[in-house]
């Protein structure tokens, strides 16, 4: 019975329930409760607090701009096509260790390779635990900050970006940024690093960060962004050919020509 109070006790504290495990044992005792009623009790709260945990999941994955139809995870990528004595650093990462340790991650290597997907799927986890996630290409992470400068939001831009626990930024190295633009960028990660509590910023690129500065227009700026990205983090350098195009199938066929009357 201890086990019961405790659960619905605990149930109580997700749901928001202003009621301890000494109350309900107190209304336990004078309705003169049975064991099969505090079961069906005990059941009904951890029903509750399942669907609230779903329904969490479900509005962080729905604000953090991942894909839902066929979502990138752990368990759906092939960790097959990786060799190396680090392969279990990367699958190490599910654990969300980096992000409560506030270390930032950045995958490089050429395109088609996986990046993305390992990105998106460090992502997918966090929202499954019900950390706050934000997913965001690079080219999108510009025209945003366009258009809070073209509307003077800037400071609400910026605040957005800051307050995700793990932000991911897809394909550094796709588009540059001007000079105005870089500092924003440099906002963004100077106020995340000086935050308190578990954070981390996800990078893909198909650029070595020695390389970042041919898409940044104030290099001081982005040398800065660069002190703050790597001054805790784990670069996972990934080698090897494109795995797109594995589905694709080639039909040769050969069309003679035709006589004018058989036309």
């Amino acid at each position: 019975m201890t086990d019961i109070f405790e659960n619905i006790n605990d149930c109580c504290v997700k749901l928001k329930i202003d009621l301890c495990g000494a109350e309900l044992a107190k209304i336990a005792v004078d309705g003169n409760y049975t064991a099969e009623t505090m079961e069906a009790l005990s059941h009904l709260f951890t029903y509750l607090s399942t669907k609230k945990d779903a329904a969490m999941v479900q509005d962080i994955l729905n604000k953090s701009r991942l894909p839902k139809s066929a979502p990138k995870t752990f368990d759906n990528f092939d960790f097959t096509r990786i060799r190396g004595q680090d392969v279990e650093r990367i699958k190490g990462i599910s654990s969300l260790a980096t992000l409560h340790s506030g270390s930032n991650i950045t995958f490089v290597g050429p395109p088609g390779i996986g990046k993305t997907h390992l990105a998106q799927a460090y992502g997918y986890e966090c929202a499954q635990r019900r950390i706050k996630v934000y997913f965001i290409k690079a080219t999108e992470l510009r025209d945003k900050f366009n258009r809070a400068r073209k509307s003077g939001s800037t400071a609400s831009c910026v605040n957005t970006l800051v307050r995700y626990q793990c932000l991911i930024i897809d394909e550094i190295g796709h588009c540059k940024f001007d000079k105005e633009n870089t500092m924003l960028f440099f906002d963004v990660i100077d106020r995340r690093y000086n935050k308190e509590g578990m954070f981390n910023t996800v990078f893909t690129s198909n650029k070595q960060p020695s390389q970042w500065k041919e898409c940044f227009e104030e290099e001081d700026a982005l040398l800065c962004s660069l002190d703050r990205i790597f001054d805790n983090a784990i670069v996972f350098n990934l080698k090897g050919k494109s795995y797109r195009g594995r589905k694709l199938k080639v039909v040769n066929v050969q069309v003679d020509n035709l006589n004018h009357e058989d036309k």
